[in-house]
Parts: structure tokens; C-alpha cells; sequence
């Protein structure tokens, strides 16, 4: 008899990994052909780079995580809000209204507002290549 996965955690595995397929596939459909990664990267040199103190814009400590791994986590989020609403039809702006909104109080000199433009354009940079 074939050792199969204990269901207890097999099951809760499966159905978010079939959550995260759907958002990608509502995201694809809808004309976004970006992956998490190239995303995440785009937000990380739209944030400054190397040249920043708050890598991908985290500006919070997290005991048990990155700043790449909290963009991620941001990005997967998302998207399965994202493919649960009819709204917004660009991903890149629906991240941007809760990962840099315009207006926000820790962005006094308005510098949101270059957030999405700056993005996309680190996007169709990493496209070329």
C-alpha cells in the first residue's frame, strides 16, 4: 500500500495551492503576464535598490522573515485579492493602492505617486531581456 500524505495537511496544501493558480490565472486573463518574481524585482529596484535602507519599501522589522520574503507575501495576497474582485482590471495598480498608496502619511513629499509608473517600467525593462 502506497504512503499517502496525511490529509490534515495534504488537503489545506492543495486548496491554497489551487487559490494561487486561479489568482494567476485571473491576472493571465485579464492580460498580466508577469510572474511573482519579476514583479517582486520591479518593486525592489522601483524602491531604490541597493542605494535604499528600506529594501523593496518594507519599512517594518520582521523577527522571522525578509524584506523579499514580505514583498512576496504582499504579492501572493494580492493576487488572490485581486482575483476575487472585478474593479480593478491592472494588477500593478491594485498593489499599489495597499503597497504604496497615494496620500499615505509615511509619504510626505508624495512620492507614491511615481510608485506604479516606476514599476511597470522596471517590468517592461526585465521584458526586453
Amino acid at each position: 500500500m502506497p504512503n499517502l500524505p496525511n490529509p490534515r495537511y495534504f488537503i489545506p496544501a492543495v486548496a491554497a495551492a489551487t487559490l494561487l493558480m486561479a489568482a494567476l490565472a485571473a491576472s493571465l486573463a485579464r492580460g498580466e503576464s508577469w510572474t511573482d518574481t519579476q514583479i517582486v524585482q520591479a518593486i525592489y529596484r522601483a524602491e531604490g535598490g541597493l542605494k535604499t535602507r528600506h529594501p523593496y519599501g518594507i519599512l517594518a522589522k520582521y523577527k522571522h522573515t525578509t524584506p523579499r520574503q514580505a514583498c512576496f507575501n504582499t504579492v501572493k495576497s494580492a493576487r488572490r485579492r485581486f482575483a476575487k474582485q472585478t474593479k480593478e482590471k491592472d494588477f500593478i495598480h491594485f498593489l499599489s493602492l495597499t503597497y504604496c498608496p497615494i496620500g499615505a502619511k509615511n509619504d510626505p513629499t508624495h512620492l507614491n505617486i511615481h510608485w506604479k509608473k516606476n514599476v511597470k517600467y522596471f517590468l517592461a525593462k526585465s521584458k526586453i531581456k
